[in-house]
């Protein structure tokens, strides 16, 4: 048998990392060769139960034997030192979301993978997303002809998530506020889907508690040629339904149970379904949404270590990681200003 590829968890600070290295010690072709993280306890803890070596000193663990390439789940204001300490040492970088803080950390990290030609990708779950790929295909394709309206709806409860607000999540030095850290996956959503916006006008509010910096926020987006994206983030959401409406002049697209806050009901899982225009009822499109969100979370394990193993693109570049960052900024400076913002 093959020996299995060596992938190195840099950083358990983001759990998803943790739920991708769960699904990694499954696989047949990959294994976690080594753990680092700032925390000893936490990243022994999890070494341990994968079967893989603690590596507490950080140019060792980049430096360790068998090891193909990494997935960086630091603080965010931690990723550019992170990546560019992987890229100096060779290694393949999966990093999680969003990129940094700061546009200029953002191009620091472009400039030092071009420099050392490290492979790059940023670990976006929604372009993982069966469903999500069957919007992009079709509304790629014409199918629907002109989309003149999308509204995306994303959340989480976090408000019920013990401790949160002590969470680095909330930390403004470590990963600016709430909007900034989750409203990233629908930001890249719509780009990935329908491409780059030309403005956007946005609100983002702190609500339910000050130590959980923009819990609720609400970007509106101008295309060239008409379209408008609403993107609608909640983290203060307890449950929802619908996720995603795409208004077309050839027929509509909804999706359900698209995000953490929303499930999936009944027995039927299809939670995807269109109407064309001229036809009298709703087709359903036979791709089962998930039972639950840590689901969409593993998808991410499967390309990401096809990816580091080199046999597969980026699932999203480090230019794209670099434009999603600034959309966010473009809100929040939006928001803080009270006016709209040319892209």
């Amino acid at each position: 048998m093959p020996e299995k590829s060596g992938v190195g968890l840099l950083s358990l600070a983001h759990a998803h990392v943790g739920i991708y290295a769960d699904e990694i010690a499954k696989m047949t072709d990959a294994r976690v060769a080594a753990v680092w993280d700032e925390d000893p306890a936490r990243g022994t803890a999890k070494a341990k139960a994968l079967g893989a070596d603690f590596v507490g000193d950080l140019h060792s663990f980049l430096s360790y034997p068998g090891m193909d390439g990494v997935i960086i789940g630091s603080e965010t204001s931690k990723h550019t030192e992170h990546v560019l300490a992987a890229a100096e040492a060779g290694k393949p970088v999966l990093l999680q979301k969003p990129m940094a803080t700061r546009i200029e950390d953002c191009d620091k990290i472009l400039e030092g993978i071009k420099k050392t030609k490290t492979p790059f990708s940023m670990a976006w779950q929604m372009r993982c997303d069966p469903q999500n790929q069957w919007i992009r295909r079709t509304v790629q394709a014409g199918e629907f002809g002109r989309i003149g309206m999308v509204r995306r709806r994303h959340g989480l409860s976090t408000q019920l998530w013990p401790g949160f607000e002590k969470s680095w999540h909330v930390n403004p030095k470590l990963n600016v506020g709430m909007f900034f850290d989750d409203a990233a996956h629908p930001l890249d959503w719509m780009v990935w889907t329908f491409g780059r916006p030309r403005a956007v006008s946005a609100e983002i509010r702190t609500v339910l508690n000050k130590n959980i910096p923009d819990d609720n926020g609400a970007a509106l987006f101008s295309y060239d040629g008409g379209m408008t994206v609403v993107i609608e983030c909640s983290f203060t959401c307890v449950a929802a339904d619908d996720t995603t409406n795409i208004y077309g002049e050839k027929g509509t697209i909804l999706q359900r149970w698209g995000d953490a806050t929303s499930t999936t009901p009944g027995a039927d899982p299809r939670g995807l379904r269109f109407k064309r225009a001229g036809e009298s009822g709703w087709s359903e499109v036979d791709i089962p949404s998930p039972p639950a969100h840590g689901e969409r979370i593993k998808a991410v394990a499967r390309p990401g270590v096809e990816f580091l193993m080199g046999q597969r693109p980026a699932l999203a570049t480090a230019a794209e990681g670099r434009e999603n960052v600034e959309l966010l900024l473009a809100c929040y400076k939006s928001s803080k200003e009270g006016r709209r913002v040319e892209l």
